[in-house]
C-alpha cells in the first residue's frame, strides 16, 4: 500500500558505517567489569514509570469490566503479576540493548552501559520477575496470564531482539505488547475477551504508533547512531509526518466506539472527541513546522496528556 509502513532498509547497506545493531554480542569488560552501582540503578532498570504508565491502562480495563464493585483481591493480584511481568520485560530489553544503549547520548549514561550493575544479575531479574509474574497471573486466570506472556515475548523478542534492529515496522511490533495491559485488566475480571477488550486493545495499539514515532523524531541521531531501524532515522520527517497524522486519525474514530457499545457515557465522548480533534490539529501543524524538533516534542507530550486524560474518562464516566 502507497504510504505505508515499508521495511526500512539496514542503514549497513546505504554504505555510511557498519550497522552497530547487526553486531553479534560477545562478552567483554562490559560483563566483566565490577559493578560500581547500588539499589538505585538496580531499581532504574526496572523503568517504573513505564510500570506505572501501563498500570494506569490496565486499570482502565479492569474498570469497564467490573459491573459493581471491584473485587479489590483480584485487582491487586492483577496489578502486581502485570507490574512484575512489565518489569520483566525492562529488565530484558535493558540487558539485550545495554552495549548499543553507549551510543546513544539519551542512553549511555544508564546504569548497564556505565557498568554500574552486574549484566547477568539484571537478566536474572528479567526472568525472575517474568516466573513471579505469570504465577501470579495464573492465579486470576490462564487467560490473563497468556496475555501477558504473549506481550512480554512481543516485547523482549520480537520488539528488541529483532524488529527493532531490522524493519521500521518495529513500532507496530511493539504496540502489540504496549497495549495488553487493558485487555489484562478487563480479562481478570471478566475472565473473558469480548469486543470492549478488543476496543481497549485498538484504542492502545494505535496511541503508541504516534507517541514513539514523535519521540523517534526527536531522537532520530541516536537511534541512527546505534543502528536501530526507526522509521525517522530511516526514512525521514516528512514521511514521519505522515504516518503520525494518520495514526491519529485512525484513534480518534477507534476512541469513540467504548460509547458506540455503552460501555462509556456522553461526558466520554465529548471529551475524547475534542482530545482527538485536537491531536488532530496538533499533528497537522507538523507539516508546517520550522523546527522538526520542537514538534516533535508538542505532539509527543501531547500524547502523553491524551492517556492520562482518556483513563481519567474512563474512570469517570463507565455506563
Amino acid at each position: 500500500m502507497q504510504g505505508g509502513f515499508e521495511m526500512g532498509t539496514p542503514i549497513s547497506e546505504k554504505n555510511v558505517y557498519e550497522n552497530p545493531a547487526s553486531r553479534v554480542m560477545e562478552p567483554g569488560p562490559l560483563s566483566e567489569a565490577k559493578p560500581k552501582g547500588d539499589w538505585r540503578d538496580y531499581v532504574s532498570v526496572t523503568k517504573l514509570g513505564i510500570v506505572v504508565s501501563n498500570l494506569m491502562s490496565l486499570f482502565a480495563g479492569v474498570w469497564l469490566a467490573a459491573d459493581g464493585p471491584l473485587p479489590v483481591p483480584t485487582v491487586l493480584m492483577a496489578m502486581l503479576g502485570s507490574a512484575l511481568v512489565i518489569m520483566s520485560g525492562t529488565c530484558l530489553n535493558n540487558y539485550i540493548d545495554r552495549d548499543l544503549d553507549k551510543l546513544m547520548a539519551r542512553t549511555k549514561s544508564r546504569a548497564l552501559p556505565e557498568g554500574r550493575v552486574n549484566p547477568q544479575t539484571v537478566m536474572i531479574m528479567g526472568f525472575v520477575f517474568g516466573i513471579a509474574g505469570t504465577i501470579t497471573l495464573l492465579l486470576i486466570n490462564t487467560l490473563t496470564a497468556v496475555l501477558g506472556l504473549v506481550g512480554l515475548v512481543f516485547y523482549v523478542v520480537v520488539y528488541t531482539m529483532w524488529t527493532k534492529r531490522t524493519t521500521t515496522l518495529n513500532t507496530l511490533v511493539g504496540g502489540i505488547s504496549g497495549a495488553m495491559p487493558p485487555m489484562m485488566g478487563y480479562a481478570a475480571i471478566s475472565g473473558t475477551i469480548d469486543m470492549t477488550a478488543w476496543v481497549l486493545f485498538g484504542i492502545l495499539f494505535i496511541w503508541q504508533c504516534p507517541h514513539f514515532l514523535a519521540l523517534a523524531m526527536r531522537r532520530a541521531d541516536d537511534y541512527r547512531a546505534a543502528g536501530f531501524q526507526m522509521l525517522p532515522a530511516v526514512r525521514g520527517f516528512a514521511v514521519t509526518k505522515r504516518h503520525i497524522l494518520r495514526y491519529t486519525a485512525a484513534l480518534v474514530l477507534v476512541s469513540i466506539m467504548l460509547y458506540a457499545l455503552g460501555k462509556v457515557g456522553m461526558v466520554y465522548l465529548i471529551g475524547m472527541s475534542i482530545l482527538g480533534i485536537g491531536y488532530v490539529i496538533i499533528n497537522m501543524t507538523g507539516f508546517f513546522a520550522k523546527d522538526d524538533i520542537k514538534f516533535a516534542r508538542k505532539s509527543f507530550v501531547y500524547s502523553l496528556v491524551y492517556l492520562m486524560l482518556f483513563t481519567i474518562l474512563v474512570l469517570i464516566d463507565r455506563v
